[in-house]
């Protein structure tokens, strides 16, 4: 019995783990497309947040850095998303043409656009819970038209892009 009351103590005092919830800002029944032509190794580097779907002001914007290791692309993160900051760390495992599965993400990451140089990449996922706008080189500020451009193309609601 004694061991059962210090048993329910000790778990009424852990801490209550944070539920993060992600909106939608897509249907999940539209069309969407990701870049088939993805050059991976152009990935490496760190990249800044630039824009992303949710709240303002909820938190701040993040950045990526991505590696190309031995065993593929890894990458180490911390971005806000629907007003959450998300962190993780680990393997960009492929999941088809400029597709991944990234590690403490709720959902898929899709590169939809690629500008030439790769400077800006705008990653979304199928189900809409993912939306954002990385960046390396400064505010791309003459590459967020075609941003926004292929975003909306890719049926996400522009009203809730929050452009940092």
């Amino acid at each position: 019995m004694f061991r059962l009351i210090l048993v329910l103590l000790l778990a009424a005092c852990a801490a209550p783990q944070k539920t993060v919830t992600l909106g939608r800002y897509r249907p999940a029944d539209a069309p969407i497309y990701s870049n088939a032509q993805l050059d991976l190794a152009r990935l490496a580097g760190t990249w800044q947040q630039v824009a992303t779907f949710g709240e303002t002001g909820a938190c701040k914007p993040g950045q990526a850095q991505i590696t190309n290791t031995a065993k593929g692309l890894h990458i180490r993160y911390r971005l806000c998303q629907s007003g959450n900051d998300l962190q993780g760390a680990g393997a960009m495992m492929p999941a088809g043409p400029g597709r991944f599965t990234v590690p403490g993400q709720p959902a898929p990451w899709w590169v939809l656009w690629a500008d030439v140089d790769y400077r800006t990449l705008v990653i979304g996922s199928p189900d809409g819970r993912v939306g954002f706008i990385i960046n390396r080189g400064g505010f791309p500020s003459d590459r967020l038209k075609a941003a926004r451009e292929i975003l909306d193309f890719n049926h996400y609601d522009l009203k809730r892009l929050v452009v940092y």
